[in-house]
């Protein structure tokens, strides 16, 4: 998240002129939406304050994928092995009109102007429904997104955004309500993160949550709309829109057009029925290059997630330090540091012995090792080492090597 922030303004800009924005609010503080389709290239709508309903709590979650169905919580069993019943869920998933269809199967170019009003309506139907369960995430001083996907407080997020397990993240939720949760797992190899909210806070009623679809039918055309909080809650703006279209899908990433901004990392990406396919993972080199990580990996990932187990990094983003020790050391004596590491940076020098990173005690060299590489990129944490004889607190920008 770190990384997005110094972004941010730049990137701020460069969506504004890349857009045209045409807002309707009959009175009420609209959230501007960001329009990425090639017919016109302007807004179409926008998703009203009135839209950001007041938020229901509670338990249980929808299947990846399946109808929307009231179902037993099960506890760590992944979201698809539920019980349906006959009370339909609330969801996110919004009927799509015959003339859609095809747009939403395959995508393509809206070819009159009545088929545009309808996609119009049918997005503006479906931002509506994704405000109530799209989240603010703060973690300390960084601040991303998430989306509520399960009745009983479960939120899929990037994982950058959850850090690493047992971490105290605080929701805003679309009403501005907030609400304690705790980290759990995360799967750094794609970006998937999961969160879920403390209990005992949604006086015994369920929590909005999105319906789930699937990310292996995906294809390059489709349109989606994109929900988020960049630079953080705002309850005179509520949640920002965007729509566009899928520019890539690859099984480990999807790329679309929908302009992201800092901030915006762990909101959930919807198609035109409502359906979850993706979760926003970074920024890319352009404005329409931005990275969301696809549904299903969530559906995979979801056993190890929840139990709290964390795991992988994305290509070209592993942390560094940039330091070499021994391993036979029973202590962590910095034996060399790099020039133009973080850790130079930081004033960390030769002969240096980490005693603390972050809130992890170091041991040897192989423990600060390990609590290197269960930090993220861009993060900031505060390191205890011991020179000649007096303790030491300095704080250190974790970098990333391309490994």
């Amino acid at each position: 998240m770190n990384c997005e922030r110094h972004a941010h303004n730049a990137r701020s800009a460069s969506v504004a002129r890349s857009a045209s924005v045409v807002l309707r609010s009959d009175g009420a503080s609209p959230a501007a939406i960001f329009c990425g389709a090639l017919l016109c290239g302007v807004v179409l709508m926008t998703c009203p304050a009135s839209a950001v309903a007041q938020t229901i709590p509670g338990p249980i979650r929808p299947g990846f994928g399946q109808p929307d169905f009231e179902q037993q919580d099960v506890s760590l069993a992944r979201p698809n092995a539920y019980v349906a019943r006959k009370i339909p869920a609330e969801g996110t998933r919004v009927p799509v009109p015959a003339e859609l269809e095809e747009l939403l199967r395959i995508g393509g170019t809206p070819d009159s102007l009545e088929i545009l009003r309808r996609m119009e309506d049918q997005h503006r139907l479906v931002a509506e429904r994704a405000a109530k369960c799209t989240v603010s995430v703060r973690i300390g001083a960084a601040q991303g997104c998430g989306v509520l996907i399960t009745s009983n407080g479960y939120i899929v997020t990037a994982a950058h955004v959850a850090m690493r397990p047992g971490k105290r993240a605080v929701i805003t939720l679309s009403d501005g309500r907030r609400v304690t949760a705790t980290t759990l797992g995360m799967n750094r190899h794609v970006d998937a993160g999961l969160i879920r909210i403390d209990p005992n806070q949604d006086f015994g009623k369920p929590w909005p949550h999105a319906s789930l679809g699937k990310s292996n039918n995906l294809v390059p055309g489709m349109w989606c709309v994109a929900m988020g909080h960049p630079g953080g809650y705002d309850a005179s703006r509520g949640p920002v829109v965007r729509v566009g279209r899928l520019l890539d899908v690859e099984p480990n990433v999807i790329r679309t057009d929908c302009a992201l901004i800092g901030g915006d990392s762990g909101g959930p990406l919807f198609n035109l029925a409502g359906e979850l396919v993706a979760v926003h993972s970074r920024i890319g080199n352009d404005v329409a290059d931005n990275l969301h990580v696809p549904i299903d990996h969530y559906d995979t990932s979801w056993e190890r997630m929840a139990k709290g187990e964390a795991w992988g990094h994305l290509p070209n983003f592993k942390p560094t330090l940039g330091v070499t020790g021994k391993k036979s050391d029973p202590l962590a004596t910095i034996n060399y540091v790099s020039p133009n590491s973080p850790a130079e940076k930081s004033g960390i020098e030769v002969g240096d012995v980490i005693i603390e990173f972050g809130e992890k005690t170091i041991s040897d060299f192989e423990s600060l090792r390990k609590a290197v590489a269960d930090t993220m990129p861009g993060e900031r944490v505060p390191i205890l080492l011991r020179r000649n004889g007096s303790t030491i607190r300095i704080s250190v920008e974790i970098g990333r090597s391309g490994d």
